[in-house]
């Protein structure tokens, strides 16, 4: 059995070509990283070489290159609507917990995201579990299950608007 980042044995390969840029960016990053925690001491040089080497190796079978272009114009609109966001579901949470009558219709919305399983899906759901009022709490048949302390909101609308902002900030294939 093969994955997309290694061989049969399960070992990481780094195709030729952009994947030995990315390891290299990120040994240079982890090399940046060795310097400012423990500086440039030419007596360090074979540990830090170790250390640079597993780190880098790691994370290219942690997190593996990916072909995606990186949009800096959608992330800022991303993080704004993030905020946007929090902030008016926060002002909504805390009205409805402070209003005597207690406004709530908690249940269970499905999403049928179309973020593939893995890492994307991941980033999503920790990216809506920071959102007041809606917590993902599992899967079932290919759907993400949220539960929201009203389920007559436009939860959906809004889960799909925060996928297609985080595809086009992060995952432009």
């Amino acid at each position: 059995m093969t994955g997309s980042s290694g061989d049969r044995y399960g070992r990481a390969v780094v195709a030729v070509g952009g994947s030995w840029r990315t390891a290299t960016f990120r040994a240079a990053f982890f090399l940046c990283l060795w310097l400012v925690l423990a500086g440039a001491n030419p007596t360090d040089i074979p540990a830090a070489a170790a250390a640079i080497a597993a780190a880098t190796w790691i994370s290219l079978r942690l997190l593996e290159p990916s072909r995606s272009r990186r949009s800096i114009p959608a992330m800022v609109r991303l993080a704004l609507l993030f905020l946007y966001q929090s902030v008016i579901a926060g002002v909504d949470v805390a009205r409805r917990a402070l209003d005597p009558r207690l406004p709530l219709r908690p249940g269970f919305v499905f999403y049928p995201t179309g973020l593939s399983r893995g890492m994307r899906r991941n980033v999503f759901t920790t990216l809506t579990s920071l959102l007041p009022g809606t917590v993902p709490t599992g899967e079932e048949n290919g759907q993400l299950v949220y539960h929201c302390l009203d389920v007559e909101q436009p939860v959906v609308a809004e889960l799909a608007a925060e996928e297609a902002a985080l595809v086009r900030a992060l995952y432009n294939d």
